[in-house]
């Protein structure tokens, strides 16, 4: 087993911390793992991605062309990323940072109302926590309760106290997810 995925959008919207869950959670699992930011002198507000591997084998490169899953949640990274998605894997995008949807139908399409739900639960630092649960919904490549220990890890202790409305945004994600584009078998 091997999934490449990238995570992108702007600086702020916890992509780097998502990328560092998924990356401890894979390590739990003992798997192999790289976690390979990118961002630029703007941490909040500037775009930022990261490509995260988790494999059963040695990850001989952490750099990456195509990618199995991209999680987007801006329209630069959309134009950027929705190319590198290898045919017949998956995108993920946020509504709330896209004015043009993606087009490929070669690729799984989802989308999630993160940045809405997350107001709906008057908590927008849990943005990112429910779209990592609608990533676990479409891709289960690590068990929840070893994504519960990374954002564990993750956080500083002083906000663990902020563990169990993560893990019920991570669920909520799980359940917002909704599919919008399936890979066509003729181009796949």
């Amino acid at each position: 087993m091997i999934q490449e995925i990238v995570i992108a959008g702007f600086g702020g919207q916890g992509v780097l911390s998502m990328g560092k869950i998924l990356a401890y959670s894979g390590i739990m699992e003992d798997k192999e793992v790289s976690w390979f930011p990118a961002y630029g002198p703007e941490q909040r507000g500037g775009t930022a991605n990261v490509t995260v591997i988790l494999s059963d084998n040695r990850i001989s490169s952490p750099v990456l062309n195509l990618y199995d899953v991209a999680i987007i949640l801006n329209q630069p990274s959309l134009d950027k990323f929705e190319k590198m998605v290898k045919p017949g894997g998956s995108l993920i995008y946020d509504t709330y940072g896209i004015q043009t949807p993606p087009t490929r139908t070669d690729i799984n399409v989802f989308n999630i109302e993160a940045m809405d739900t997350s107001m709906k639960m008057n908590n927008t630092q849990v943005f990112n926590m429910i779209v990592l649960g609608g990533l676990l919904k479409v891709s289960p490549m690590v068990q929840l309760e070893n994504v519960i220990l990374g954002l564990k890890k993750t956080l500083p202790e002083r906000h663990h106290h902020l563990l169990p409305m993560n893990e019920k945004a991570i669920l909520k994600g799980m359940e917002i997810i909704e599919q919008v584009g399936k890979a066509s078998m003729e181009t796949v």
